[in-house]
């Protein structure tokens, strides 16, 4: 399967004739490895690695914390609630960040203040309903769902403060901002933030013996100190740019100038939404099919998998500034170029994590987590390959949603996502915990061809 990944995008990597001018390791390998966009690419997922990387050490080191103080049983339950938060929050968030990049590139690089002030005030409010509808439907449901996951009565107040949360995980137009300015380095430190707050609270909570509600209120502080210090790092880019001068919340055409902005932004925000669900989903399945211990031991391995692919996933939002540049200017040749060496290499490093984790992945989890946590082995292998899949793929749907293709996107999504949810919960109820894992990977092979084909037509049709 990742030969033939490869071999198709080495076809969609081929060189254009600007790569011919290079010189010193050889004009066709020098243009392949070194030219100044995928060099630009590679930095900023480097910038975003220095804070990535200490947050996935910090994030597995929280996690350690409180699955040593609370145990399998109740560390679940604190996982499954985490993970229906988190879920009613992906529902009904705009991924709003994306139309800031693909509506504001023009106007920022023109500098058309107003126009850049108006893009900001609708992105704004969108995530702003959003926040507010996350949290009613998760207040709304928590009730319905909780017997059904394993949390008791006792906990549903706890519960209920904790969707309020929500809010600051809402925060897609500030990354979209500091995406959009290519401050990668504030998204870095702001991405540790959370972690480092959410492990020190952690082990307060540990040391006091507060049980499953203290570490509801170790995570709810984590999320909320990440959410403010992204807000107030985007809001002192733009306003140091002079992007603030005159700003007004009224008055005004809401969407002039953003042609197809509302189809846009319900097509990404469906998009993104089933990608995020499914992520969640698949522990709320388990949780529910199998119990909070099984969910605990699912959520562990998807959490070291993430970590040890982390570095190559990174790619994923660094790219999109460069596909929307490119997309503007009209440079489809150099954007399939682009599109094609990122994925080779991304593969290529990825693949690296797959055997990290086959030969390291036991010992790291009985170390970490404790001897309990070592049954998470076998279901983690299968999740870091299908994160190898899905890396190898990374800039397939950035090129369609940069280049105006959401709704293309959209109904990629719409089938992975149609064909994932009834396999896993067969697979789950069938053969355990590792029908999690294999369906995961059954999922990211079927995404990679649903965005794949598209995406072959999309540049066919440009460059012919």
């Amino acid at each position: 399967m990742h030969a033939s990944v490869g071999s198709v995008v080495t076809q969609m990597g081929s060189m254009g004739p600007e790569s011919q001018k290079s010189r010193g390791l050889g004009p066709v390998r020098s243009a392949w490895l070194f030219d100044d966009r995928l060099k630009k690419l590679f930095a900023n997922a480097g910038i975003l690695l220095g804070g990535k990387g200490l947050n996935a050490v910090f994030s597995l080191a929280a996690m350690a914390v409180a699955a040593r103080a609370l145990g399998t049983e109740a560390f679940g339950v604190l996982i499954l609630i985490h993970a229906f938060i988190q879920t009613m929050g992906d529902i009904a968030k705009f991924q709003s960040w994306q139309a800031v990049l693909r509506y504001g590139t023009g106007p920022v690089m023109e500098g058309q203040v107003e126009t850049v002030q108006r893009l900001l005030r609708f992105t704004v409010v969108l995530d702003g309903l959003g926040a507010v509808l996350g949290i009613g439907l998760a207040m709304a449901l928590s009730w319905w769902v909780g017997p059904h996951l394993g949390w008791s009565d006792d906990l549903q107040p706890g519960v209920m403060v904790y969707a309020t949360s929500i809010l600051f995980m809402v925060s897609a137009t500030p990354t979209g901002v500091l995406r959009l300015v290519d401050r990668f380095d504030l998204l870095s430190v702001q991405s540790t933030l959370g972690s480092v707050v959410r492990l020190a609270a952690g082990l307060v909570a540990w040391g006091m013996d507060a049980g499953t509600g203290g570490f509801l209120v170790a995570w709810y502080l984590g999320t909320t100190v990440a959410g403010l210090s992204l807000f107030y790092a985007a809001w002192r880019e733009v306003k140091g740019r002079g992007l603030l001068d005159g700003f007004r919340w009224w008055g005004g055409p809401w969407t002039a100038d953003f042609p197809r902005i509302w189809s846009f932004v319900w097509s990404t925000n469906l998009n993104a939404s089933l990608g995020l669900i499914s992520n969640h989903l698949s522990t709320l399945a388990v949780g529910g099919l199998l119990g909070p211990s099984d969910a605990a031991l699912f959520r562990v391995a998807r959490q070291v998998g993430t970590a040890l692919s982390k570095p190559a996933k990174l790619l994923v939002p660094a790219i999109y500034p460069e596909l929307a540049k490119l997309s503007t200017e009209g440079a489809i040749q150099t954007m399939r170029s682009l599109v094609g060496r990122a994925a080779l290499l991304a593969g290529a490093g990825a693949s690296l994590s797959l055997l990290v984790a086959w030969l390291g992945g036991e010992w790291l989890l009985g170390l970490v987590l404790g001897p309990d946590f070592v049954a998470a082995y076998p279901v983690m292998l299968w999740l870091v390959a299908a994160g190898v899949v899905s890396i190898a793929a990374f800039p397939l749907e950035p090129v369609l949603i940069s280049g105006g293709e959401a709704g293309t996107a959209l109904r990629a999504r719409l089938w992975s996502s149609a064909l994932y949810i009834p396999v896993l919960l067969l697979l789950v109820h069938q053969f355990g915990l590792i029908g999690a894992g294999w369906a995961r990977l059954f999922a990211t092979v079927i995404t990679l061809i649903a965005f794949l084909l598209p995406v072959l037509r999309w540049f066919r049709a440009r460059v012919a």
